[in-house]
This record gives structure tokens, sequence and C-alpha cells, in this order.
């Protein structure tokens, strides 16, 4: 046999090991877990009789939701959207979904800190807002206008709503900027006092706790979640349906 077959078949061979071995050890290695869904995402089972609450919001309001719906035992069936509500661009797209057929008797919302936050051509990533090109994902003429169009659509379910004013944004949060909450809870406002609908002031709530909140971050501890999740349900309590 010539030396050139000879090492066209050896190569062949090593070729073929590595290629076995390369497959044995892809088998071997565990596949990526797929990230397990919120708990506040939970599906919840009604018990009859009692009325039901949907909340609305983003990661703030699921941080609060677990509390709430502990608090409500016994009083009200606490239900929540399927998702983070984000900005109200995605509220307009999935209200009718999130609403679906059924009742509600209370239905506590809230759209803004995704609304406020910079971006710059990817809406999923957050910008430095002094950086060329950042501007807010949802401008405040316009968060004031799908505000409006979203009461709309929530007041024809009868139920009565809750608008939850937005929380505080503090120096340093990545891609907000210090107080900007301010200006687009006073746009909320007026859409909220125009159509009647009371606030739950959460921002005070959480600014008389301020230890509750992380540094430079919009989110909370779970003990801040804690604190949230006292006002949410006393302020839903209180309209309650009357038995």
């Amino acid at each position: 046999m010539r030396l050139g077959t000879i090492m066209k078949i050896t190569a062949i061979l090593v070729l073929a090991t590595m290629t076995t071995v390369t497959f044995a050890q892809a088998a071997k290695t565990p596949a990526a877990k797929a990230r397990k869904p919120h708990p506040s995402l939970a599906k919840v089972e009604d018990v009859p009789g009692l009325p039901r609450v949907l909340l609305i919001g983003d990661s703030i309001s699921m941080g609060y939701t677990l509390d709430v719906r502990a608090m409500l035992k016994g009083r009200a069936n606490v239900h929540r959207i399927p998702s983070n509500g984000g900005p109200t661009t995605n509220g307009l797209k999935n209200i009718q979904a999130w609403l679906g057929g059924a009742k509600w008797d209370v239905i506590h919302f809230n759209w803004g800190l995704h609304d406020l936050k910079y971006i710059q051509e990817d809406p999923s990533k957050r910008a430095d807002p002094k950086a060329a090109g950042s501007h807010q994902q949802v401008a405040l003429a316009d968060y004031e206008k799908n505000l409006a169009e979203l009461v709309k659509t929530m007041q024809a379910t009868g139920a009565k709503l809750i608008w939850c004013n937005t929380t505080h944004v503090p120096a340093g949060s990545d891609g907000r900027v210090e107080g900007d909450e301010v200006k687009y809870n006073e746009a909320a406002a007026r859409v909220m006092t125009a159509a009647g609908i009371p606030t739950n002031d959460l921002r005070a709530h959480a600014l008389a706790k301020p230890e509750a909140q992380l540094p430079s971050n919009v989110h909370y501890s779970p003990e801040g979640y804690h604190h949230l999740a006292e006002k949410v349900s006393a302020v839903i309590a209180e309209h309650l349906p009357k038995k």
C-alpha cells in the first residue's frame, strides 16, 4: 500500500474518532435550563363568590403581586396580566387579550417606567440618556394620549378602575433620569382627573420608606415590595364591591 494512501486512511480514522468524541461530549452536556417564569405570573383559580381583581403593570407590580394576593386572600381573586406590561405602546397592543372576556370588578393599573426609559435602536436595551441618538421610549405627549385610549378600553368593562402612579426613579438608575416620573405622573393625572379615576399614590408611599428601594435602581427589596403591597391591597380593598 502506498504511503499516501496510508496517510489518507489514517486522517479519515482520526477525523471519525474526533467526531465521535465530540458527539459523546455533547450528549453528556446538560441542556441549558429554561428560565422559570416569575411566580407572580402563575395562573390563579378563582374562589367562587369572591370579586375579581386584575393587576396591570411592569416588574414593579410583579414584585408586589404575591403579597397583594396573600393580603386579600378570602376577600378577592387577585389576577395579573401574564407578562411584564412594558410601555403604554405594549398595553395598546395587548389590552384586549389581557382583559379577555371575563368580568372584572376592579382593575389596578400602571404604565410609566418603561415609557420614560431611554433607548436607541433596540427598545429591549436601555441607553445612556446623554448618548447621541438616545430618546425616551414613549414621548410624554404620546404617553398621555396612549393612557387616555387605554382608559377608555378598560372603562368599557364596567370595572372599577384605580390608577397607580409611577414610583420613584432615583439618581443613577440605568437608562432613566431621576425625577422623570414626576412629569409622567402629572400627564397621567390629567387623564385620570378627566376620566374620574382615583389614584393610588404609590410613589409617595414608597418614598416614605426610602431604604426599601435598591440603590440607584427602580426596583425594591423583598421587604420593599411587601411595603408596596400593603398600600396596593389597602386601596383595592376600599373599592371592592360591598357584600
